[in-house]
Order: C-alpha cells, then structure tokens, then sequence
C-alpha cells in the first residue's frame, strides 16, 4: 500500500537500531516523505544505515551496551535532532517499557505498542494467562511459578511426560529444556533456572506440555488506537537451530483454510484483550493433527515481516507509522487474501558445518546480491567493504523469494542464492541451499527439529543427489575425453621434425 501523501505523519523519525532494519526503516520513511535520522556506535560509523539516514548522531563504543542500549543516549539524540517520534525495529530496546515510557515524558512518540501491551506479553506466565482469558488456545500445563526441583517433577507428572521445563522471562532459545521422566525434569529445573538467572536476571520457572511434531507458525496482526484489528495470515518458522529461524515462508505449506483462519481469529482476539495497537505477532505451537497452542506474543516488528508483506502487498513498517500517529487502520480483514507464496533465507556469516552456525567475523571484500532475477528482494545493512562485527549479530541479507506457487519460490530462491558473491567471510549459503533441495523439505512435511534430523552428525556440506552425481559425473566424463584428444594432438605436433607440416608436401 503506497502512503497517502495528503495524510499528516511525523516530521522525523529516529531509527534506535542499526544495520539492515534500520535501512528498511528508512526506506519506507523515505516513501512517505519523513526525514530519518540514524543513531550508530563508532563501530558503525561507515555503516550504510548512516549513510542512507537524513541525519547521522555517535552514540558511543561498540558494544551494544553502550549504544544501542543506552536510552539516555537515544533521548539524548531524540532532543538534539528534534525527531519527533522512534521507530526501534527489532532487539535492543524494541521491547523495553521503561524505553518507551521516559520517550512519552519527552514527547516523542514510541512507533510500537504502548507500554502496558509489552509489559504483559513480555512475561510468559502472565501472557499465558492473559491469552487463556481471551480465549486463545493454551498449552497443558501449569500457569503459575514453579517453586522447586520437586514442585516441577510433581507438576511434571501431573501433566504428563513429555514436558518443556523454561524460563518465564526467556527468550532465544535460552532456558529451555524438554524433560521425558522425573530426573530429567529436576534436572532441567535446576539448569533452567540457572540459565535464567544469568542471561535475564528473572529465574522464575513454568512448566508445560511438550508438543508432538511440533511446528512453529506464528500470525502477523496489525492493531491501531481505536479498537481496530487484523491478521494478515501466518508464517512458518519450524526451520531453526538452536530455536532461532533459518527458513522462514508464508504461507504455511501445513495449514488447511478452516485452521488459518481460526488461529487468525484468535491471534486477533488476543490483540483486542489487550487493546494493541501496533504490528506484532502471536506464535503457536501446531501438533500433528492441527491442534495450535499459543506460545507467546511479540510486541515489535520480526525479523521475517517480508515474506507477509510479498504474499498481502502490506507495506508493514508504513502501518506501524500511520498507527502511531493516531490514523486508524484503513484495512479491512476482507482486504487481505494470500497472494503467492514467498520464503526468506537468512543468510548468515557464519560456518554452517561447525554446529550450525559458528559467526565469522571479518571485512567483505567482494559482496554482490542478485540481481535481476523477478521475484527476490533483498534485506541488507551492508555493502562491499563492510566489516561483519564480532560485537553484532552475523546477518548478511534476508533474502526473500516471491513465486505464484511454492514450488516457484523455491525455485527462485535457489537460483537467487546460486546468483550471490560473498569473499572475506564464511557463510551458510551450502546449507540453505541444501535444505531447498532437501526432500523432506520440499514436501512440506517437516517439523521444528528437521535440522537436527536431516543432519544428525551436523552439516557437513552439499549433499548431492542421485542425478546430481550422475549428471556431474558425465560432465567429468566429457571434459576428460576432451582432454585426452587435445593431449593426444600435443603429442603428435611434438613428434614431428621441427618445421615440418604433415598437411604441407616438401618441395
């Protein structure tokens, strides 16, 4: 959807974020007239979000923690540039309340769902609760804290084995841990706990019914200030590693019409419950037989918004500004449909044969995205010459491809891959690659744990195919005889008299 040029928006927006979805930002901001200005860490400086923004503001060393997550910094930068609202994209403070209510004591308005929404899904127990009363689907399980190791195991078995054991305040795959008896449920209590403490400062502990053949799908929804709320369909994100997404498509090659649309109804329910009024996303957890049980709800922009923006024509981040400002949603949940199909590869610097994914930091000393190919467009932050950062996540590009059908996306996104150039790191394109061709894949049939079960010994390169053995052995084949004739020609011009031509008769 193109802005409306005659509809008031906000004069400047500061980005509180970096690399590629602080470009994404700032093209849509672009499109609808709003200068931009981008905040960056000395590390960043020659970023090409810097060069893109309006106006550029240093806010501190490399590290995160002194940048990106200083909000008096971002206040500070927010005064000195007279931005007038923060758009935060995803991480950092995207997801912090005390962030967004110190900028509504300054004035600047938060392109995110109010305080109170981030607050109540950012803690899973209370969320889990909330998602109950508004009549989502919830997992079996126990919604109060843990108290103990024994309290778990009793809880544990009251449930039924298998169960997942984790961290109220987690996140990242961080705290987590499936238990199938009663040791392995104490055990995972203690380590949980641990874990929580350390990476959330929050050891609180809940308990819940692990779903068989699981699979991730989770429900984009757009809510603004005056009650109004849509879905626009679901993504599948059972691809991951270490529970973060490496593949992600929309639609669900899983789904059934009857079952998106009840999981749209309910992600919508919840989003009314508690009055949201931004972009966010309900995750559910889908067994075997369709049954979708809520996981919890992201209050923010996710990484794969692209895929859902190829298949609804929904400009996103565009809906997010408008309701922000105060517009209501001009969408109508008739006026979303399904329009192809299209799946985001993350490309990743990082060793994909060292458990999936070792980062590899380095400067990019060649660096070519596809080009010309219909139906691919391409998330980055970086440029040849960038430098991959030992203090930042490794992304290189979110690489979606668009097609009419899956099996057209699919299609495109390996001759778009195939179409990449990237020297001075290593990167995950063989694995992607390789999960495209994969058959279980392109069946559509696979789960959250496909990577663990498609390479139980860890990638350890391309896998080729039956044909693609036979088709590169007869390609072998040819260029070795062609080899052997013009080896065999050298021979026989080196036999002869020096200056003499056997097609020539001496005179």
């Amino acid at each position: 959807m193109i802005a409306d040029p005659s509809e008031p928006t906000f004069g400047k927006v500061l980005i509180a974020n970096r690399g590629e979805i602080a470009c994404r930002v700032i093209r849509t901001c672009r499109k609808m007239g709003i200068k931009t200005v981008a905040v960056h860490s000395v590390a960043d400086s020659m970023g090409l979000f810097v060069k893109m923004a309006d106006e550029a503001i240093n806010i501190g060393p490399a590290p995160a923690r002194e940048s990106y997550l200083v909000m008096e910094k971002i206040l500070k930068a927010c005064e000195e540039t007279g931005a007038d609202a923060v758009h935060p994209g995803y991480g950092f403070l995207s997801e912090n309340t005390v962030f967004v209510a110190e900028l509504e004591k300054a004035g600047v308005k938060f392109i995110g769902p109010h305080s109170a929404a981030i607050a109540q899904m950012g803690d899973k127990i209370a969320s889990k609760r909330l998602a109950t009363e508004a009549g989502v689907n919830g997992i079996p399980g126990y919604d109060g804290e843990v108290q103990d190791a024994d309290h778990c195991v009793q809880l544990s078995r009251e449930i039924g084995y298998p169960v997942m054991v984790k961290a109220s305040a987690g996140g990242g795959g961080k705290g987590m841990r499936i238990a199938w008896n009663d040791e392995e449920a104490a055990l995972a209590f203690r380590l949980c706990s641990e874990e929580a403490a350390s990476s959330f400062g929050d050891d609180r502990m809940l308990v819940e019914k692990f779903v068989d053949s699981p699979r991730h799908i989770e429900v984009q929804l757009v809510g603004d200030k005056h009650g109004n709320a849509i879905h626009l369909n679901e993504r599948e994100c059972s691809i991951q590693r270490r529970n973060q997404k490496v593949i992600e498509e929309a639609p669900s090659p899983f789904l059934d019409p009857a079952t998106r649309a009840a999981m749209g109804d309910q992600a919508v329910q919840l989003a009314k419950a508690i009055g949201y009024d931004s972009a966010g996303t309900v995750e559910f957890l889908c067994d075997s037989k369709k049954n979708f049980y809520f996981l919890e709800m992201n209050t923010r922009l996710q990484v794969e918004h692209p895929i859902t923006e190829c298949i609804t024509g929904v400009d996103l981040v565009h809906q997010m500004i408008r309701v922000a400002y105060g517009h209501p949603l001009k969408l109508k949940q008739e006026d979303i449909g399904i329009r192809g199909w299209a799946l985001e590869n993350r490309v990743y610097a990082e060793d994909p044969t060292k458990n999936f994914g070792m980062p590899s930091i380095g400067r990019l000393f060649k660096y070519e995205e596809p080009k010309g190919i219909p139906g691919v467009r391409c998330d980055s932050g970086i440029e040849e010459g960038s430098e991959i950062s030992m203090f930042y996540d490794p992304m290189i590009c979110k690489l979606t491809a668009y097609g009419g059908s899956r099996e057209e996306a699919i299609a495109t996104s390996i001759n778009a891959l195939d179409h990449y150039v990237i020297r001075g790191v290593t990167h995950n394109i063989p694995l992607l690659r390789d999960v495209l061709t994969e058959p279980v894949f392109n069946s559509g049939t696979f789960t959250t744990n496909y990577l663990l079960e498609t390479y139980p010994e860890g990638f350890q390169g391309v896998q080729l195919s039956k044909a693609d053995t036979v088709n590169l052995s007869s390609i072998a084949a040819v260029i070795y005889f062609k080899e052997a004739d013009r080896a065999r020609v050298r021979l026989n011009d080196a036999a002869q008299p020096t200056g003499s031509n056997p097609k020539v008769s001496p005179k």
